[in-house]
């Protein structure tokens, strides 16, 4: 599975892009979970707050758009683990 997490906005509004493959990972089948969780609950529909993250989620041509503070629980973790280990 190929997730793409594309944040954008905050203070200096300066996009991150990151992508992540499960493929042979030891961790695959928890984040597969969590990318199923994070399409299926898009979670509330808030409007933005100032200088707050927004979010593109990709996993295999499916997208959902997200921002803070109305991350899913799925979402949140999802997002930490491909920007932090993604490329």
């Amino acid at each position: 599975m190929r997730i793409e997490v594309v944040r954008s906005g905050g203070f200096a509004a300066i996009p991150r892009r990151a992508t992540l493959d499960t493929a042979g990972r030891s961790d695959a089948a928890l984040l597969e979970s969590l990318a199923r969780s994070a399409l299926d609950s898009p979670g509330p529909a808030r409007p933005p707050v100032p200088d707050g993250f927004g979010y593109v989620l990709t996993v295999d041509g499916r997208e959902v758009r997200c921002a803070d503070p109305g991350l899913t629980p799925a979402q949140r973790e999802l997002i930490t683990h491909v920007l932090h280990e993604g490329a």
